[in-house]
């Protein structure tokens, strides 16, 4: 399933990162964010995974102060995490943004960009986001190099989680990439955030669900699984801990009345605005 707002705002805001999260909390302490369980990762670190039905804030068209209740909200990771919350850190991880970033993938690393049997770029076409390349362990390795190094600014930055974004990509691959492609990827991925202490996010793609472990995925943050009834997949593998974002007032009403008190569901405009633009919408169960 496609993600709706990951891009929203077309053009990311480059904001300085500042601010942090509260230090990192083990096992029954609610501290910042009223994280849930923690567990140590292989560095000594402590992963927190969020509460199941935290109050949740997704901003991905731009930073704005949360509304009064909220315990947990994801950014983009150019933007600073906020102190108290538990913040997760969004991060396109499996294509380009579009525009600038695009040029600079192929400027900088063209045989990374994944490419058709003419050697064009294979492009995710809603969003004009080339797809990377993560057909072969040796790409996957330095594409691991390069995202895991913005994982790791999302942990100096104070954040407590990542979200990688268009794990589906191989859905719009033409056939050149798989599902176990994606998984490796992310199982990358995984480790490099949790050996900095952060926590990972499945972001959608449902038909994943019950290949999470392999990821090491520690949590979910999806859209509209209300909408396409998946809301019950999602919840049983990570026990509640899922952050789900519905567009329409009737599948967000629907959802709150199946699963409203056991996840976090957020209705939000299908473009993110920041609070006081024209069109924002934020509201939960």
């Amino acid at each position: 399933m496609l993600s709706v707002i990951r891009r929203s705002a077309g053009v990311l805001l480059v904001l300085t990162l500042a601010g942090c999260s509260a230090g990192p909390i083990g096992s029954g302490d609610s501290g910042a964010g009223d994280a849930g369980q923690g567990s140590t990762a292989a560095t000594g670190k402590v992963v927190r995974r969020p509460h199941a039905d935290a109050a949740f804030d997704y901003q991905l068209g731009g930073a704005y102060t949360p509304p009064a209740g909220t315990r947990a909200v994801s950014r983009d990771r150019s933007a600073p995490p906020v102190p108290g919350l538990y913040n997760i850190c969004y991060v396109n991880a499996f294509q380009s943004q579009p525009g600038e970033a695009v040029d600079w993938w192929k400027r900088n690393h063209p045989r990374l960009l994944l490419r058709d049997d003419a050697g064009k770029p294979v492009t995710d076409t809603d969003w004009d986001e080339p797809l990377l390349d993560i057909s072969t362990g040796s790409k996957r390795s330095d594409l691991a190099d390069i995202v895991g190094g913005w994982i790791d600014g999302c942990a100096a930055a104070g954040f407590d989680a990542v979200e990688p974004d268009n794990l589906d990509s191989y859905e719009r691959s033409r056939g050149l990439l798989t599902s176990d492609d994606a998984l490796a990827f992310a199982e990358l991925l995984a480790h490099r955030a949790h050996r900095k202490g952060l926590a990972i996010a499945q972001k959608n793609t449902a038909d994943l669900v019950g290949r999470h472990a392999r990821a090491g995925f520690d949590f979910a943050v999806v859209e509209e699984c209300g909408s396409y009834h998946e809301c019950a997949d999602f919840a049983g593998a990570y026990d509640g801990r899922v952050f789900d974002v519905e567009y329409r007032l009737k599948d967000f009403d629907t959802a709150c009345r199946s699963w409203g008190g056991q996840l976090s569901i957020t209705l939000r405009d299908r473009a993110v605005v920041p609070a006081g633009q024209e069109g924002y919408i934020h509201r939960g169960c």
